[in-house]
């Protein structure tokens, strides 16, 4: 997992509540686990005027030219701007692989499904909720600026307008230090590689019989 740096993203206006994973990725395309790949089918339903399917060339499927993702002002987004309880519905890790392959490193929102949540983070999205209030400021302005950007600073907690209004969000410091540091699970079980290295060696050397490829009998 890449480390999350502050960067400057262009944002896309998802103006739309309770948007379940299914609609973030279609089930019909979770026969995967590679964890790429799924870029080209985020929100097929909405993306496509046909139905989708594993394995097409979705270069040659006619475009819906009324969704937000396939308007050219917002072409190269990475911050997607959004209504209440996104990611609700199944757990499927799909969903937050599917944002991650498209390009898609924020996510501001003023409310998670709780599962979803989890996921993002551990995919390297960070969540940012913010209140309806300042996320209806900001679906206002993103709509009013073409090539509308936000300023994301994970360490200082706080996305910068470009008026130069600082909106602060909460986040949970493990998860933080892992965005911070591309710490996945995996990576966060290898940072003590060291001492799993040594409790297998003296594993072994106690109970050798465990390691024999035979035992013998009689």
């Amino acid at each position: 997992m890449r480390k999350f740096e502050r960067f400057e993203g262009l944002v896309a206006p998802l103006d739309r509540a309770n948007v379940d994973t299914d609609l973030i990725i279609p089930k019909q395309f979770l026969k995967s686990i590679k964890r790429t790949g799924f870029g080209v089918n985020l929100f097929d339903e909405l993306r496509y005027l046909d139905e989708g399917y594993p394995g097409q060339d979705t270069s040659k499927r006619p475009l819906n030219p009324d969704f937000v993702l396939n308007q050219a002002r917002y072409a190269g987004t990475e911050v997607l701007l959004t209504r209440r309880n996104f990611g609700c519905g199944s757990s499927r890790e799909h969903a937050p692989w599917a944002l991650e392959d498209f390009g898609i490193k924020v996510v501001i929102a003023p409310s998670f499904a709780d599962i979803f949540y989890n996921n993002a983070f551990k995919n390297g999205i960070l969540l940012v909720v913010l209140d309806e209030e300042q996320v209806d400021r900001l679906f206002n302005e993103v709509e009013a600026n073409e090539g509308y950007c936000l300023d994301i600073d994970l360490e200082n907690q706080r996305v910068i307008t470009p008026a130069g209004e600082i909106l602060e969000f909460e986040v949970d410091e493990f998860r933080k230090h892992c965005l911070l540091e591309g710490l996945d699970d995996i990576g966060i079980t290898l940072q003590d590689e060291d001492a799993i290295r040594d409790f297998e060696a003296r594993h072994r050397e106690q109970r050798p019989w465990l390691f024999r490829d035979t035992l013998k009998v009689g």
